[in-house]
């Protein structure tokens, strides 16, 4: 998921999600991190990370290195 590190301060749900409620919402209010949580509960836990390992977490997903076998 593209978002632009500092100016996505609304969560914005994954375009890979296929609407089964298994989602994940994005967004980056700040440069230094990006922010995910699970869409059906927003008021649980969130992960934080750099904009690098974001980076490189979505550039595998592109080239499927967590697709199932």
């Amino acid at each position: 998921m593209a978002i632009k590190l500092g100016s996505t301060p609304e969560w914005r749900k994954s375009s890979r999600s296929t609407g089964n409620g298994a989602c994940v919402e994005v967004k980056s209010p700040a440069a230094v991190a990006v922010v995910v949580r699970d869409s059906k509960d927003p008021q649980g836990p969130v992960l934080t990370f750099s904009p690098e390992a974001w980076s490189s977490f979505v550039t595998d997903v592109d080239h499927g290195a967590f697709d199932l076998r």
